[in-house]
């Protein structure tokens, strides 16, 4: 993990939760110290959530996640969300393979003129895209203020 994130999953003041996406892979999720922490996690499911002593973590069900975010924003009103990105490149073949200096592609020049090296998906002559290398990206969450009703 990034130093930055690295310190976002240590910290022990803000809920944090670690989107996994390989097969088979758990959410991983980190809480502020609660004796019922296993209980609020279970939420009444059939399956137990797993404490991992070791590296001080819960594991619990993927399909748990949006249902774990909204209610870990209504008790404790933020929450960290960990989670892998592929960054995602557009350019065209035309602007690749263009000769001269003038560029109005998205990439703002960075290919321009430097032909493709086999790594671009080429949807048209207008349009080509490649994601980049997997890393992870962290977002903090925060509940939104309830509205007061009118007197």
């Amino acid at each position: 993990m990034e130093r930055s994130i690295q310190a976002i999953w240590n910290q022990e003041d803000v809920p944090v939760i670690l989107r996994r996406t390989g097969k088979g892979e758990l959410l991983r999720v980190r809480l502020p110290f609660d004796p019922n922490n296993r209980r609020w996690l279970q939420n009444m499911r059939r399956t137990t959530p797993s404490w991992i002593a070791s590296r001080k973590f819960w594991e619990i069900p993927k399909a748990w996640f949006n249902d774990i975010v909204n209610r870990a924003l209504k008790k404790y009103g933020r929450i960290y969300v960990i989670q892998p990105f592929r960054e995602q490149e557009i350019c065209s073949p035309s602007c690749q393979n263009a000769q001269g200096h003038e560029c109005q592609c998205s990439c703002m020049g960075v290919h321009h003129g430097a032909g493709s090296d086999g790594s671009w998906f080429e949807v048209s002559e207008a349009f080509s895209t490649r994601w980049g290398e997997r890393e992870l990206a962290c977002r903090l969450m925060v509940a939104k203020k309830q509205q007061q009703a009118a007197p």
